[in-house]
């Protein structure tokens, strides 16, 4: 028995298994939606689709895409696919425009949730008895719920600190061992920022694992380094059931790993919404095979990733891996006839010796013309001049911007707020 697979036999299926599962799956999900929900029947229809036409995966092309906004015009159960006295749990995702996106669960939603994410843990290096912090909130807000469902099904040792106090999360650590932590990236860099006020390490810490928010190179260096972990890069949403469903990187670092026998994944090019080849940058297309409650099938996460490797990894797994998550569709900033995303400012701020990893990026608008400021932390020895520097060579243009010493910035104790909007002069 493999310590660091929690099912090695589904975690290392040949990949002519995992397409005849995924189909198998890809057609009972199709049915079960098909029957279960109008609302369902009636997004087929007007597709040109029934479930019968699923022979092959490559169907899969056939059935109609979802995106947050056919989710939010869905609240708050018009998907819905269960009975609502087998509904054990609810999350919740409002995202930027107010209306809500409701994921609902019945006991199999939890169960399948749980397996997922002690998966990760497993193959993050978590064994059975580890003390494990969970600095996620517990509320609607998926990740500590999701934390600790995995955390139980691997049979962690779980203090459930939810978010904030950090000062009391650190003394926690200390007098119960901590070996893993976990928390939203940008949280990770508020402990190390506790911990040198403190002038405390945390010897027993070993295993960090972090999400929610990109999750740039420089950024898992820093934390790597810092808090003395091996940092993992954990992903899942909302609409997929929550933290952890989607997969995770393994000790090779080498991408994130899908887990493959409970959700399809699709690249599309977001313009065209067709599918590109292996390699090729696009939006992450998710169809769940093995949720009940509130199944999404072809769902536009409008995340941007490729799809890196089919083979089979240092780590013996065989489910396919992604790169990590570069921003959104919808997070893409023009600037002077330059695009780019939040996340390659962090990457090229983050390779600046002496900056530190708070920042802003705030969108000055002045008679319709748009400019950028760019506000960072930074130790005494840092100028402007080395910051505008490195970002016109990374970036392609000069931006505005100060320098602020260590704790000049805002925090906040949950995801990090980086961009921000300031309207000018119309």
């Amino acid at each position: 028995m493999r310590e660091d697979m929690l099912q090695p036999d589904i975690e290392t299926m040949s990949r002519d298994q995992l397409a005849g599962l995924q189909l198998a799956r890809l057609k009972e999900i199709a049915r079960y939606v098909y029957k279960r929900n109008a609302a369902w029947r009636n997004r087929f229809a007007e597709a040109g689709v029934a479930p019968e036409d699923i022979g092959e995966l490559s169907d899969l092309q056939k059935l109609p895409m979802l995106d947050k906004e056919g989710l939010r015009l869905a609240y708050p159960d018009a998907l819905l696919c269960e009975d609502r006295q087998s509904i054990r749990e609810l999350h919740m995702s409002s995202g930027s425009s107010g209306t809500p996106i409701a994921m609902l669960y019945n006991q199999d939603d939890l169960d399948q949730w749980a397996e997922c994410m002690a998966r990760c843990y497993r193959m993050a290096g978590c064994r059975p008895g580890d003390p494990i912090q969970i600095t996620p909130s517990f509320g609607l807000f998926n990740g500590g719920f999701g934390m600790y469902h995995g955390a139980r099904r691997a049979g962690l040792f779980v203090i459930p600190t939810g978010a904030g106090n950090t000062a009391r999360q650190i003394k926690l650590a200390r007098d119960f061992h901590t070996r893993i932590f976990t928390g939203v990236v940008s949280y990770g860099v508020r402990v190390i920022e506790e911990l040198e006020k403190q002038g405390f390490d945390l010897p027993d810490l070993a295993i960090g694992i972090f999400g929610a928010e990109t999750f740039s190179d420089s950024m898992k260096r820093r934390i790597s380094e810092r808090l003395g972990v091996e940092a993992f890069d954990i992903y899942g949403m909302t609409e997929t059931g929550g933290v952890g469903t989607l997969g995770q990187d393994c000790p090779d670092h080498s991408g994130i790993h899908l887990w493959e026998d409970h959700y399809l994944a699709e690249i599309i090019d977001p313009a065209s919404r067709e599918p590109v080849p292996d390699g090729t940058p696009g939006e992450l297309v998710v169809t769940s095979l093995t949720r009940l409650t509130l199944p999404v099938i072809r769902f536009r996460t409008g995340d941007l990733t490729r799809v890196l490797s089919r083979e089979t990894c240092a780590c013996g797994r065989t489910h396919l891996r992604l790169a990590p998550i570069t921003g959104r569709v919808d997070d893409m900033l023009i600037i002077k006839g330059i695009n780019f995303f939040p996340s390659q400012v962090e990457q090229a701020l983050l390779e600046i010796p002496g900056v530190l990893p708070n920042y802003q990026i705030i969108i000055e608008e002045t008679h319709g013309v748009k400019d950028v400021r760019i506000n960072v932390e930074a130790k005494p020895d840092v100028t402007g001049f080395m910051v505008e520097k490195h970002l016109k060579e990374r970036l392609g243009f000069s931006p505005k911007g100060d320098i602020f010493p260590p704790g000049g910035l805002p925090r906040q104790e949950g995801k990090a707020a980086r961009v921000f909007h300031q309207p000018g002069a119309e």
